[in-house]
């Protein structure tokens, strides 16, 4: 294999490592919060609407995580750093 095609099968094989240990702990934190407020909904109906709020001001907190997991990965796929190096060592 020539340099080019190592360098794009190590970025790919990276940004799907990325994303699949990158959106585990988000997936598990996400699922754990939404039992809490179900739990403590259940527990305390009258604060339902504080509950839900706080609720998603975490899950968009947690979530940003993953999307800064999935930036990564698009930026190891599509802009990657390494190219131009890469693109000067093969062709110079």
């Amino acid at each position: 294999m020539d340099t080019m095609t190592v360098i794009s099968l190590a970025s790919i094989i990276s940004a799907g490592l990325c994303m699949g240990f990158g959106v585990f702990g988000p997936g598990m934190g996400q699922g754990r919060a939404v039992q809490g407020a179900l739990s403590a909904m259940a527990q305390q109906p009258d604060e339902r609407n504080a509950l839900t709020r706080t609720l998603f001001v975490g899950l968009a907190m947690i979530e940003s995580l993953a999307i800064y997991c999935f930036v990564i990965s698009m930026i190891l796929i599509f802009a990657n750093p390494f190219w131009m190096y890469v693109t000067k060592k093969v062709g110079g």
